[in-house]
């Protein structure tokens, strides 16, 4: 009996001995929750344009490739909407061309009006030669006065044709400037039916959904006949096998937790499985400040609360598991601290992941 007890204590001592060792050398050193989920950057599926749904072509878990066509809305009336803004714009196009030949035209005119003014003042100048030339033998009586006054009657004209003329180039010009006027102003219209038409057009385009990323279909929730708005949420694609791990740490917990330490990541629905991951960034604040109410301390009774900051874990490529694990999943994960990893600076603040988190994990 006293050595079947004897036995006993040195087991006792020894598995104390052994487990002070372990807790010492490693355990210490493990930071672990289960506070844990996987998930993944989901992209919701929605339309740009409403209508009735002609045809869905996406599946239920089925997998997609980016640019997959999902779903077709009836552009009937879309391309209708279409052909109307491009003869718009066709129309448009040909009164800023008319105002093109009247702007052509009006400078030919100028040039017309111009040149009257230089014949005109050439008349001029020969009819003031010609009275000159009358009025000094008029005086020593070498010619009529009925020359003189022809004479006279010429430069007067000549006067009045030069003065037509420039008023002539006046009027052409500022004819000019109302057709320059009046073409930038259909040339803004035309503008105008340019992105009417290319509103329209991208609003015919925007009738067939295609898949923004390579992923799973989940969550379908449009059938065919269905009318759906802009902006409706019709279905999700998960970018599977694409997932990480989101940890919520107390911040007691933190002290040495860094960047790319290792992290073991064991699924409850894989229970006899381990995952290899690492430590990829950090929130930029706890839950609770993202939370719909955040929590006003200064004000009632202060009850103290462990706060929790999400910590973003990367899952590596090359596990087992890898396309098996499905965004919702709960996780437990053990950071082993004993490696020094990156310090968490500035950078990390990059996550920004708890409303999206919350946004996915909602689903």
């Amino acid at each position: 009996m006293r050595k079947l007890l004897l036995v006993i204590a040195m087991l006792v001592i020894a598995g104390t001995a052994g487990g002070g060792y372990y807790w010492w050398t490693v355990a210490r050193f493990i930071e672990s929750t289960d506070d844990a989920y996987v998930y993944s950057d989901t992209s919701l599926v929605s339309p740009k344009v409403e209508g009735y749904v002609s045809e869905v072509r996406a599946v239920d878990n089925g997998l997609v490739k980016a640019g997959d066509v999902l779903v077709v809305i009836d552009a009937e009336d879309y391309a209708a909407r279409a052909q109307e803004a491009e003869a718009s714009w066709n129309a448009q196009r040909a009164t800023l061309a008319t105002y093109d030949s009247r702007l052509k035209w009006q400078r030919s005119m100028i040039d017309q009006a111009k040149a009257q003014i230089q014949s005109a003042e050439a008349d001029l100048k020969r009819s003031q030669l010609d009275f000159d030339r009358y009025n000094i033998l008029l005086r020593d009586k070498a010619e009529s006065r009925q020359h003189y006054e022809t004479a006279e009657a010429d430069l007067h004209k000549a006067e009045a044709g030069l003065a037509r003329a420039r008023a002539q180039l006046a009027a052409e010009t500022e004819q000019y400037s109302v057709f320059s006027a009046q073409r930038e102003q259909e040339e803004a219209k035309m503008h105008q039916t340019e992105a009417a038409l290319t509103l329209a057009r991208n609003n015919l385009s925007n009738t067939v959904i295609r898949a923004p990323i390579d992923g799973v279909v989940g969550n379908k929730a449009v059938q065919v006949g269905q009318y759906v708005r802009a902006e409706s949420q019709l279905l999700s694609v998960v970018p599977l096998p694409n997932v990480y791990i989101v940890a919520n740490f107390k911040e007691t917990q933190f002290a040495n937790i860094r960047r790319e330490q290792p992290v073991t990541i064991r699924l409850d629905a894989f229970p006899d499985e381990r995952v290899q991951g690492y430590v990829e960034s950090f929130s930029p604040a706890t839950g609770a400040q993202f939370s719909l109410l955040p929590p006003e301390n200064a004000t009632g009774n202060f009850t103290k609360v462990v706060q929790r900051l999400p910590v973003r874990i990367a899952v590596r490529s090359d596990n087992r598991l890898s396309g098996l694990l499905r965004p919702g999943l709960s996780v437990v994960v053990s950071i082993d601290t004993r490696e020094g990893g990156q310090q968490m600076t500035l950078s990390d603040g990059v996550f920004g992941a708890v409303p999206r988190v919350l946004r996915v994990g909602a689903k």
